[in-house]
């Protein structure tokens, strides 16, 4: 116990010790919410990688579908590492990086709000933030305290509140750039974490070959889907039901294209160099980090039996696993409690960030208060970061009391209805001209009101989309109709508005011969 806590204590140290070191680079609000857009790459890389990967996909993702999915979920993981990472930094990162600094804007309500021409879609779509973040952070509460209450053996509210307190102190300090100097150490511990604990799982069980036999043995009928009587299924290809590991590779991968917390990290971009820089980076960060994740999940019908999944959960199938592994290691043991600790954090600072700057920016400013200096923003900013994290600490608490304890659902709800409403807007308003605003309005509206009917009467849902995982996959993919198909039968949007936005593309740069031909 004293190692476990002395490991705590020093990555507490740590952590605070940054935030406190940074103070200095966030005095005003571009600094502290963008870094001053001045960001490397390998900060930007390694804090996009550790907002995207947290307790959330460590215990609860890879618990539950390696169990459902066998070594299937690894496509989960690869969809993470070329979709939701290289892909989005290709196609997002330069023209969001371009457009948001021609605008003016610090936050993804305040890119609708500027590139639409529409003070409501802004208000609407903070709103929308801050309510749709909370089941999120519940979910990475929900995720910590079951590595906590097995290492410490301490009360989940203790592990909620310590987890937030340290979150506030260093964010609140030393803001995003304290920000992307955490996640990129917090982001080094997770991939050397999981390393480590494949490697020692494989080993517990005479290495990978004996592992995968070990689970093809299983019985198929244990298997939910259509291929779950096939021999061998939880080492097949596609797994025993492959259109629903579809809508949580999708939900998981292309839902970072619209989600703020995530989408902020191209606000910083520095230089050209960078995104190419950035994209692999963050790219390797996703195979190691989420595939490890699944690939060690695909294996927990070999540690964890149906009995004890049945009456424990889901999420009870890593930290099982990890117990048995390192029950008499307590150096690992610390490793591991500090890697959930560290990548949860990194996620919960840059959802505090997003949902805080969010509501002043966004929503207070020019509308409940009408003027507001930089040193009040930035100190409103501050407070609503403290509030956020109380509020979703005293959910996430009645929400466990309550009995919710699948973190994939909690983080389904919410992925569903941000990145339902926002990707189709937010890619269309970055590519094509003719988006309108009644397009975005819809795609607003559709996406969450699915989710939240998908809470409130799931028993009615089609049998596919009673899943949030499913509806919010659902969701991403009916905007990607939807915005294109209303806005050409809509009003197109005002040309001198759209021409101001797009001019930014327009502008001319020169570079040297090694970069481009000239030809």
């Amino acid at each position: 116990m004293l190692i476990k806590i002395f490991l705590l204590v020093l990555f507490f140290a740590v952590t605070i010790f940054i935030g406190l070191y940074f103070r200095k680079r966030a005095s005003n609000v571009n600094d502290f919410v963008l870094g001053g857009r001045n960001v490397g790459p390998w900060l930007s890389a390694f804090s996009y990688g550790a907002t995207y990967f947290s307790a959330v996909v460590f215990v609860g993702y890879a618990g539950q579908f390696g169990w459902r999915y066998g070594t299937a979920a690894v496509w989960i993981g690869l969809g993470n590492a070329f979709i939701g990472s290289l892909m989005a930094w290709f196609i997002l990162g330069r023209r969001t990086r371009v457009m948001t600094n021609h605008i003016k804007s610090a936050t993804m309500p305040e890119f609708f709000g500027a590139r639409y021409n529409s003070s409501a879609l802004k208000i609407c779509a903070s709103i929308i933030v801050f309510i749709f973040l909370i089941p999120y952070t519940a979910s990475l509460y929900n995720g910590l305290s079951r590595l906590f209450e097995m290492a410490f053996g301490i009360p989940f509210e203790y592990c909620i509140w310590a987890m937030g307190i340290l979150t506030a102190i260093f964010v609140v300090a030393g803001g995003y750039f304290a920000t992307a100097v955490n996640d990129f150490i917090q982001g080094s511990i997770t991939v050397i974490g999981v390393v480590l604990i494949i490697a020692a799982a494989l080993a517990s069980k005479g290495g990978l070959t004996q592992a995968i036999g070990e689970l093809a043995r299983i019985d198929g009928a244990a298997a939910d889907g259509p291929m779950g009587a096939s021999p061998g299924v939880f080492t097949s290809f596609l797994g025993p039901n492959p259109i629903a590991l579809l809508g949580v590779l999708i939900l998981t991968s292309l839902g970072t294209w619209g989600l703020p917390q995530m989408v902020a990290r191209f606000y910083s971009i520095k230089s050209e160099k960078m995104i190419t820089k950035g994209a692999i980076v963050s790219t390797f960060f996703a195979i190691f980090v989420a595939g490890g994740c699944y690939f060690l999940g695909s294996f927990g019908r070999i540690f964890a039996s149906p009995a004890d999944v049945k009456a424990k959960g889901f999420d009870s199938i890593i930290p099982g696993l990890l117990e048995r592994l390192f029950a008499n290691n307590d150096w690992m043991m610390g490793l591991i409690i500090i890697l959930v600790f560290a990548a949860s954090i990194s996620t919960l600072s840059s959802l505090v960030m997003s949902s805080s700057s969010t509501l002043t920016l966004d929503f207070l400013r020019g509308n409940i208060i009408k003027k507001m200096s930089d040193k009040q923003q930035l100190f409103i900013i501050r407070a609503l970061i403290v509030v956020f994290i109380i509020i979703s600490s005293v959910i996430a608490i009645n929400v466990y009391k309550g009995g919710i304890t699948f973190i994939a659902q909690l983080m389904g709800v919410s992925w569903g209805a941000l990145a339902g409403s926002f990707l189709a807007p937010f890619l269309f308003g970055l590519y094509w001209k003719r988006t309108s605003n009644i397009a975005v309005w819809c795609s607003f509206i559709f996406s969450t009101s699915v989710m939240i009917l998908n809470v409130l009467f799931r028993s009615s849902f089609p049998a596919i989309l009673q899943s949030p995982i499913n509806a919010g996959a659902f969701c991403m993919l009916a905007g990607l109709i939807i915005v294109p198909l209303v806005s050409l039968i809509s009003k197109a949007p005002e040309k001198s508005v759209v021409d101001n936005c797009f001019a930014c593309y327009d502008e001319t740069v020169t570079v040297k011969v090694k970069d481009d031909l000239g030809n």
